[in-house]
């Protein structure tokens, strides 16, 4: 060897050598090195923990572990519609269920990522303070909740997209989408799919009651929203419900956790506990003796984090107790640190794409933009009297009364955040016109003064604007709604679908006086007004409509804004309408299955301007089961306002004795058309997607036979239709 190579050899040992020592000053262990995978810097973290500390952070109110430079964490965070609950102002959109309304995901989708781009403003601002682990300010959301809104006396369907599973998951794999980001690896948030599954109430009875459902309801109605969350949004969290199901917990369901979530859709994201779920095991499912037992029953089907602070210390005396192994722990804590290193918590700074998004974006004026373009959105007009709206000039005397003329929590919901401005129905109104403005009622109670100031207020009046409905403080989560006795709810779900009484007396005083009337109703949930349909001018429906819920309320009043919001439920007439609350059998429920008339029936909704519907190609007579679907519609704005259209699409099936639905949306899209003008939309079904539930072969099969097209304005219209066979 000559002395040029043996020198050469020493600079290149010296180098890496060099190199070696200096890539070493930079971490004191391997998990801080981002050079390796995130699955070696997780093995290498949870390698270095011991037991008591492991389960310490299988705790929602996870602890800190110093020696390791681990930071505390809280991860229950909320962004229903928008950041909740973080103590920041922030952009707050309509509820979930007004949000459904709009039928546009592509709105959904940019709702999310506005939402994710406040998230991690709150979150740097936090942390730059020192406040890492403090609630309501992490980067693990618990949200889109894509539970079935089979019912409408239950409370938290507003915090749903509706009743119908493919609409719930075109806006559920929207927000992800938003939430999540797009780079394969890395996470801006993560997003949570709740609550798996088949709950949604009633409430008062959530932590004990069982629920048994057929296969076919199960597989048709309750799963396929979560299914395409995990196996098509890759949505990186899961939420387990408090209920049984068939006789066990949900967060150690064998055939819910296991067989269906881990191995037939291959998720490995992680699972958190409903709060307080484990905990129920034992205190009121009674399915288990004692929290020692309930946590490794959990823990050994899938659920790695329990929101709680109790049961999961137990897990050091399960393993103790050969309960369960360390190494079925250590895959739990490996599932929640891959997330916390996908979202870059242990990544320094400077690797931080995130971390230029400081609290100067909180309320953005883009984001109030989309706040109250969804807030017009997803304003639904029921009826239109002799097109008595938009308001003209000629209507000089406006009263606006109600309950929710002018409350400002109202419109917000619940799970929500605080914006600095709200705009309430009145100052809305008010922007537009002169008013004068009375209460009128309570929202399910009256005064003498009440009814006096407002028999004076409407004399002489031109128009009468009621803004009334309910209130998340009626309706909603058990403990946080129905903390008062008001006759027609009960713990945060109702009794009783029809609007309160008081409200529809006051109505009829209204109309008894010969002045036109115009109900606004604000809800979470379908409310049977059988008399204010018959009776009122023209009726709105405007759920909570967030921040700017009174701007886009007066700006359809007004004619600024043509409504396009579509129901995502189904308005029924009365309670006579519905099966009994605690019947969770599909028969007779929705508009999938339900054999009455609807009031006002799924995808239903008024606007200014008229469409006409045609086919530009009609679907093939014959297809199987490999083939897709191709067809399109001619959809033209037959007036002279530019308006948008929800285009639906809806499959009818073959006859299966009652077991298939009766219809159901496949296909929806928003289009917007200048008035007098033509567009074409095209579709395209996979027949693969027309699976359902077969009880003879127990798995999903596409049935054969005929099966009907009706494309229309909504669920009951059927402005044009083919029919086509599968073979």
């Amino acid at each position: 060897m000559n002395s040029k190579t043996l020198l050469a050899i020493l600079l290149l040992a010296f180098l890496g050598l060099e190199s070696t020592i200096s890539a070493q000053s930079k971490f004191e262990y391997p998990f801080q090195d981002t050079g390796l995978s995130i699955e070696k810097r997780v093995d290498d973290l949870v390698g270095r923990l011991t037991l008591e500390e492991k389960v310490s952070l299988m705790e929602h109110q996870s602890a800190a572990v110093k020696r390791l430079g681990i930071p505390a964490y809280n991860w229950w965070n909320e962004c229903l519609h928008g950041v909740g609950r973080s103590g920041y102002k922030v952009t707050v959109f309509p509820q979930a269920i007004g949000m459904a309304a709009t039928f546009n995901p592509d709105a959904m989708t940019k709702m999310g990522t506005i939402t994710s781009d406040e998230a991690r403003a709150v979150y740097n601002d936090a942390i730059a303070k020192g406040e890492a682990g403090k609630q309501y300010t992490g980067l693990t959301f618990w949200t889109p909740n894509i539970n079935i809104f089979r019912d409408p006396r239950w409370g938290r369907g507003q915090e749903t997209y509706g009743e119908d599973p493919y609409l719930t998951s075109m806006m559920g794999q929207a927000i992800v989408h938003g939430l999540e980001g797009d780079d394969p690896v890395m996470l801006k948030t993560s997003a949570c799919a709740k609550h798996y599954a088949v709950h949604s109430g009633p409430e008062f009875g959530r932590h004990t009651f069982d629920v048994t459902v057929s296969e076919t309801d199960l597989w048709d109605t309750y799963l396929p929203a979560f299914q395409d969350l995990v196996t098509k949004a890759n949505v990186s969290s899961v939420m387990c419900a408090y209920n049984r199901y068939d006789g066990e917990p949900c967060c150690a369901n064998n055939m819910l956790m296991t067989d269906i979530l881990r191995n037939q859709w291959s998720f490995t994201g992680y699972v958190t506990s409903d709060c307080g779920a484990i905990d129920n095991f034992y205190r009121t499912h009674k399915t288990h003796p004692d929290a020692t037992t309930a946590s490794a029953d959990a823990v050994k089907h899938g659920t790695d984090l329990d929101c709680g602070t109790t049961s999961y210390k137990a897990l050091v005396e399960a393993v103790k107790k050969g309960l369960i192994k360390e190494d079925e722990i250590n895959v739990s804590l490996k599932r929640l640190f891959t997330i916390r290193f996908r979202l870059g918590m242990f990544d320094p700074k400077e690797k931080d794409i995130y971390a230029n998004l400081t609290t100067d974006i909180l309320e953005a004026p883009a984001h109030s933009e989309h706040a109250l373009s969804m807030a017009r959105q997803s304003v639904v007009m029921l009826k239109n009297k002799n097109n008595i709206l938009p308001l003209t000039k000629e209507y000089k005397k406006i009263v606006v009364m109600g309950p929710n003329a002018n409350d400002e929590e109202v419109q917000l919901g619940n799970y929500n955040g605080f914006p600095t401005k709200i705009i309430t129905p009145l100052i809305g109104i008010g922007n537009e016109a002169e008013v004068v403005y009375v209460k009128g009622t309570g929202h399910a109670s009256i005064s003498v003064d009440d009814v006096s100031q407002a028999i004076k207020s409407i004399q002489g009046a031109d128009l009468v604007v009621f803004v009334g409905g309910i209130s998340p403080r009626l309706e909603g989560e058990d403990g946080d709604a129905g903390k008062e006795a008001v006759e027609g709810f009960k713990g945060g779900d109702r009794t009783t679908i029809a609007l309160p009484k008081v409200q529809t007396d006051m109505m009829k005083q209204i109309k008894a006086a010969g002045i036109p009337l115009v109900f606004v109703c604000m809800s979470g949930s379908a409310i049977g007004f059988e008399w204010e349909a018959e009776n009122a001018d023209a009726v709105l429906q405007t759920w909570y409509g967030g921040q700017s819920a009174g701007t886009a309320i007066a700006d359809v009043l007004f004619g600024k804004y043509n409504p396009s919001g579509r129901l995502p439920v189904t308005f029924y007439k009365n309670d006579s309408d519905l099966p009994h609350f605690h019947d969770y059998s599909m028969e007779n429920r929705t508009y999938r299955y339900f054999k009455g008339e609807a009031l006002y029936p799924f995808g239903y909704g008024l606007s200014f301007t008229t469409f006409n519907y045609d086919w530009a190609k009609k679907p093939a007579s014959k297809y199987k089961k490999k083939d897709t679907v191709k067809f399109s519609a001619k959809i033209k704005n037959t007036g002279s306002l530019a308006g948008d259209e929800v285009v639906q699409v809806y499959i009818e099936y073959p006859d299966a004795d009652g077991r298939l639905p009766i219809k159901e949306l496949r296909r929806f899209a928003r289009l917007s058309i200048g008035g007098g003008e033509m567009q074409d939309v095209k579709f395209e079904i996979p027949v693969s997607e027309l699976a359902k539930w077969n009880p003879q072969s127990e798995k999903m099969e596409v049935p054969t036979g005929k099966y009907r097209m009706v494309i229309g304005k909504h669920s009951a219209d059927q402005a044009v239709s083919a029919e086509f066979d599968v073979i």
